[in-house]
C-alpha cells in the first residue's frame, strides 16, 4: 500500500498541471498588453525559427542532387554546376533560424522576468503576512531553499518548456508530416515509434530517477538549515568549544547528500545509455529503409541526405530532452512546494470589515482572556486587567508565568481563545493589524539589528524620517555621544544581528527606533533583563523619557525597574495573583514581596563583588 503522504502518478501529475496553471496568469499578465503582445511576438518567433529550420534540409537536398551528376566529370565540370544560390539560400536560412531564435529570447526576456519578479515579491510578501507561529516553526535555512529553488525552477521552466519543449514537438509533428507526405507511411511509422519509445522511455526513467532527486534536495535541506544554524550560534558554539560536534553533524548531512548524488548520476548513466540505443536503432532503420530506396531508384542520393539531416534535426533536441524533462519534473516540484507556502494561510487575519484603530488616549483592557498555543497546554486562564491611558502597568512573575504572552497577544502575533482585548474600547481583532501595530512600540529582551549601519536601524522606526529626526531620537535614547564618537558616526556597520555592539548599545539603538516610531502605546519586554545593573539603571533613565504621555506596559524580570509603575501586576501560571503599587505590595508581603526581598540579596551581594573588584 502506497504511504499517505506519496501521491498516486495521477495526483501527481494533476498537481502538476495545477502548478502551470498557476503560473499563466504570470505570463499572461490581466492589463499589461505590452507583456502579451511580447508573447505573442515571441511564439510567431518560434514558429518561423522551427519552420525555416525545418525547410534548410530541403535546400541542401537540392544542391546534393544538382552537383551529383557532376560526379562522374572532371573537378572543372562541376564548378560549373555548383548551385551558388541554393549554397547561399541554405546559409541565409540558417542564419534566420539563429536570428529569429535569438529574436524570440530577446523579445520575452522581459516577460519572464517580469513573471518571476512578481512571483517572487508576491512569496516575499506573503511569508511577511504568515503568523509568527509559522516562523517559529519553520527553520530559516530550509525555508529560504524552498523559496531559492521554486524561483529558479520557475526560471528553468520558462527558458525550456515554451523554447524547448514546444518547439521540439512541433518539429516533430512537422517532420513526421514530412516523411509521410513524401517517403511513405512507413518511414513516418517507424520514426513515430522511435520518438515515442525514446520519449516513454526517458520519462519512465526519469520519474525513477526522481526519488533520488528528492532525496538530495532534501538531504541537501537539511545540510543547509544546520548549516546555517550553527553560523547563526556562531558564539554559543564557541562557548562549548563544539566546533568538531557542529561538523561532524554537518558532514552527516553531507554523505547522506553524497550517498544520493552517487545513485542518481549511476541512474543517470542507465538514462543515458538507453537513449543512445534508441536514437542509433531508429537512425540505423530508417537510413537503411532510404539507401534501399536509392539503390532501386526511387530516391535521389539528395533525398537520402534529407532523410538523414531530418533524422539528426530532430534527435538533436531529443538528445536534451532527457535532461529537461528532468528538470522540468523537478522544477515542477519545488514549484509546487513553494506554491504550498503561498497558500499557507495566516493563523492571524483580519475580519473582512476591519477598520483602522482609531487612538484616542491609548487605553488597553485585557478581559477574562484564555490562550493557548497548544490546545493540551492552557497558558493563560482569565486574566483581566486595565492599563488606564498615559499611564503605565508593569507584568512581573516567574519564567513560564505567561508574561511575554500578554505582549504578544497585544501586538497580535497570537489571537486569543476566549476574552477581549481592547484599546481605547477598539476589539484589536476588528481592526486592522497594521493600524494596531503603527501604534504599538516595542522594545524586546533580544534586540536584532539589521547587518547594516546605526543609521539604517535607527531609521527603520520610520523609513521616511530626516537625519534631524533619526539624530533626536538618538538623543532622546542617550546614544547619540556614543555614536558621534565613533570613527565612521552614523555610517558605523554593527555587523550580524548587532554583534559588533555591545548588548546596552543594541538597546538604545531599539529604544532610539521606537522613538523614532512615535507609537501611542510603548510595550516593554524584559527590555534590560540582559543587561548589567548599572547599563540597566541608564537605560531605565531613557524608558522613563519616552514614556512620558504614553500608555505603556512593561513585562520585567527586575522588579527595580517597575518600582514606579502605576500598577504591578504579579502573575504565576498563566494568572494575575496579586495587583497594586510597589508599595502596597510590599506592604502586602506576599508573592511579589518575597521577590522582592531576593532580588535585593542579589543585588546587595553583585554590588559587594563590584566593589571588591574596583579595590583590587
Amino acid at each position: 500500500m502506497r504511504p499517505a503522504t506519496e501521491l498516486s502518478p495521477d495526483s501527481e501529475e494533476q498537481n502538476h498541471w495545477a502548478t502551470v496553471k498557476r503560473l499563466m496568469p504570470y505570463l499572461w499578465t490581466p492589463g499589461r498588453w505590452d507583456l502579451r503582445i511580447r508573447v505573442i511576438a515571441a511564439m510567431t518567433l518560434l514558429v518561423l525559427a522551427k519552420s525555416i529550420g525545418v525547410y534548410v534540409p530541403f535546400l541542401f537536398k537540392d544542391a546534393v542532387d544538382i552537383i551529383t551528376p557532376g560526379l562522374r566529370v572532371s573537378g572543372e565540370q562541376m564548378v560549373a554546376v555548383v548551385p551558388v544560390a541554393l549554397i547561399i539560400g541554405y546559409g541565409v536560412a540558417r542564419v534566420l533560424t539563429l536570428l529569429f531564435g535569438e529574436l524570440r529570447d530577446a523579445v520575452f526576456v522581459k516577460v519572464g522576468q517580469h513573471a518571476l519578479r512578481q512571483i517572487a515579491l508576491n512569496t516575499f510578501r506573503h511569508l511577511h503576512k504568515l503568523s509568527l507561529r509559522f516562523h517559529m516553526e519553520r527553520k530559516t535555512g530550509g525555508l529560504s531553499r524552498v523559496i531559492e529553488r521554486g524561483t529558479r525552477g520557475i526560471d528553468f521552466l520558462l527558458r525550456f518548456m515554451l523554447f524547448n519543449i514546444m518547439p521540439t514537438l512541433l518539429e516533430i509533428v512537422l517532420i513526421s508530416s514530412i516523411f509521410w507526405v513524401k517517403f511513405g507511411f512507413l518511414y513516418a511509422a517507424v520514426t513515430f515509434v522511435c520518438l515515442v519509445s525514446y520519449i516513454y522511455f526517458t520519462a519512465t526513467i526519469t520519474d525513477w530517477r526522481l526519488k533520488f532527486r528528492r532525496e538530495m534536495n532534501e538531504q541537501d535541506t537539511k545540510a543547509n538549515s544546520k548549516a546555517v544554524d550553527s553560523l547563526l550560534n556562531f558564539e554559543t558554539v564557541k562557548y562549548f568549544t563544539n566546533e568538531d560536534y557542529e561538523s561532524r553533524r554537518y558532514d552527516v548531512a553531507l554523505a547522506s547528500y553524497e550517498s544520493a548524488a552517487v545513485r542518481s548520476q549511476l541512474s543517470l548513466t542507465l538514462l543515458n545509455v538507453g537513449q543512445g540505443i534508441i536514437v542509433s536503432l531508429g537512425l540505423v532503420i530508417v537510413l537503411w529503409m532510404a539507401a534501399k530506396g536509392v539503390v532501386d531508384g526511387r530516391f535521389t542520393i539528395g533525398e537520402f541526405v534529407l532523410v538523414n539531416s531530418l533524422l539528426v534535426q530532430i534527435y538533436m533536441p531529443l538528445n536534451f530532452l532527457g535532461f529537461v524533462y528532468r528538470e522540468i519534473k523537478q522544477s515542477l516540484t519545488d514549484m509546487e512546494k513553494m506554491f504550498q507556502v503561498i497558500d499557507t494561510n495566516p493563523d492571524v487575519q483580519d475580519r473582512p470589515n476591519a477598520r483602522q484603530l482609531e487612538i484616542k488616549g491609548g487605553a488597553i483592557e485585557f478581559k477574562n482572556v484564555c490562550f493557548e498555543y497548544n490546545p493540551d497546554r492552557r497558558i493563560l486562564h482569565g486574566v483581566s486587567f486595565e492599563v488606564p491611558a498615559g499611564t503605565t502597568t508593569a507584568i512581573v512573575g516567574a519564567s513560564g508565568a505567561g508574561k511575554s504572552t500578554i505582549s504578544r497577544i497585544l501586538f497580535r502575533f497570537y489571537d486569543i481563545a476566549s476574552g477581549t482585548v481592547t484599546i481605547d474600547g477598539q476589539d484589536i481583532t476588528s481592526v486592522t493589524q497594521q493600524s494596531l501595530r503603527q501604534q504599538v512600540g516595542v522594545v524586546p529582551q533580544d534586540t536584532v539589528l539589521f547587518n547594516d549601519n546605526i543609521l539604517y536601524n535607527v531609521r527603520y522606526g520610520r523609513p521616511e524620517a530626516t537625519d534631524d529626526e533619526v539624530k533626536a531620537a538618538a538623543g532622546l535614547a542617550q546614544i547619540h555621544e556614543f555614536i558621534a564618537k565613533l570613527p565612521d558616526g552614523y555610517e558605523t556597520q554593527v555587523g550580524e544581528r548587532g554583534l559588533k555592539l555591545s548588548g546596552g548599545e543594541k538597546q538604545r539603538v531599539a529604544i532610539a527606533r521606537t522613538i523614532l516610531k512615535n507609537p501611542a502605546i510603548l510595550l516593554l519586554d524584559e527590555a534590560t533583563s540582559a543587561l548589567d545593573s548599572r547599563t540597566e539603571q541608564e537605560i531605565q533613565s531613557a524608558f522613563e523619557k519616552i514614556s512620558e504621555g504614553r500608555t505603556t506596559l512593561v513585562i520585567a524580570h527586575r522588579l527595580s525597574t517597575v518600582v514606579k509603575a502605576d500598577e504591578i501586576l504579579v502573575m504565576d501560571d498563566g494568572r494575575i495573583i496579586e495587583r497594586g503599587t510597589h508599595d502596597a505590595l510590599i506592604a502586602l508581603d506576599g508573592t511579589y514581596s518575597a521577590m522582592w526581598q531576593r532580588q535585593r540579596e542579589v543585588s546587595e551581594v553583585e554590588e559587594k563583588l563590584v566593589e571588591l573588584v574596583e579595590v583590587s
